[in-house]
């Protein structure tokens, strides 16, 4: 189980499994006019939502089309953690990545060099967003996250943006100090925090609300009622796709217009991309639809509100 950490310190431990685990994309291929990076292959990085051992599949029609229409091999990497993506897309070798969008924003702040490409949707034509649910096992006494003192919390990890940064900003306008009010425990993970809850291993749990409301449930993990929501979150902005800002311009265009218009259930299975069961992301998500860095405004306010360590630079 995870301990509370400073995210400089992790990215120096995440670092090490970059460089153990991907190849470095920084040293491929040659430069582009100005300096600016035109490898022979790229590097696609995210991290599972849950202990997932499906990920890399449910990206495997996105990164075929994009090797087709950038003309690329595309490697795909399970990291970590968001800290692993943050310091691979620092050093070059990570070029697209998948991020939180807590972890896009410590990203920027932190000083990599990335642009936001497009963001994840559930469903055609939604817009890109979800919500943090605050739950407590069927029975429970705890009724609001004012009644949350003293009692054990699981929290996804530091650098979860609806399984810790907006709860931790949800506590704060109960009155309840989420450092010394409560006893904070990190979960590992949307599906761990839920499971941990139904268990009694913690009182009070969060998550992002399709894995409280459908995903445990219709996998059968969780009985319906298990858990009982008493707290919702705003709209959390959706996670977003972020490419490299060093790439050669004409590359960065064709990656973030593949996943805008092309990295989506409906092309992706009427190209041949994907057969059977088709999905973007171990969420089941429709696909990827455009973004700007304006949508991820609330979640600095959200940091603004809690002052939590990990929006600092």
């Amino acid at each position: 189980m995870r301990t509370r950490q400073i995210l400089s310190a992790v990215m120096v431990l995440s670092a090490l499994t970059v460089t153990a685990c991907g190849s470095s994309a920084a040293g491929k291929g040659g430069e582009a006019d100005g300096g600016a990076r035109n490898p022979d292959s790229l590097v696609f990085a995210t991290i599972p939502t849950e202990d997932s051992t499906t990920l890399e599949q449910s990206f495997t029609g996105v990164i075929a089309m994009l090797e087709k229409e950038t003309g690329k091999k595309i490697t795909f990497q399970k990291a970590t953690d968001y800290a692993a993506i943050i310091e691979g897309q620092r050093t070059g070798k990570i070029d697209i990545a998948v991020y939180g969008p807590f972890t896009y924003v410590l990203a920027l702040n932190s000083g990599v060099k990335i642009e936001p490409a497009a963001a994840l949707v559930t469903e055609k034509g939604a817009k890109p967003g979800y919500r943090s649910y605050g739950f407590v096992k069927a029975g429970s006494g705890i009724k609001s996250l004012a009644d949350a003192k003293g009692k054990r919390v699981c929290f996804v990890e530091p650098n979860s943006t609806s399984g810790y940064l907006y709860p931790s900003a949800g506590f704060i306008e109960a009155k309840v100090n989420p450092e010394k009010d409560i006893t904070p425990v990190m979960a590992g993970g949307h599906d761990a925090s839920v499971l941990a809850v139904v268990s009694g291993q913690c009182d009070l749990g969060f998550a992002y609300d399709v894995m409280v409301e459908h995903q445990l449930i219709d996998k059968k993990q969780i009985k319906q009622g298990a858990v009982k929501t008493i707290w919702k979150s705003e709209i959390v902005p959706g996670s977003p796709a972020a490419v490299s800002s060093d790439l050669d311009s004409g590359l960065k265009n064709k990656i973030v217009t593949a996943l805008q218009t092309k990295a989506n259930t409906d092309y992706l299975k009427a190209h041949g991309f994907c057969t059977d069961v088709c999905s973007v992301g171990d969420q089941g998500n429709w696909g990827f639809t455009k973004v700007s860095d304006a949508m991820y405004d609330g979640v600095r306010k959200v940091c603004d509100t809690t002052k939590d360590k990990q929006c600092q630079s």
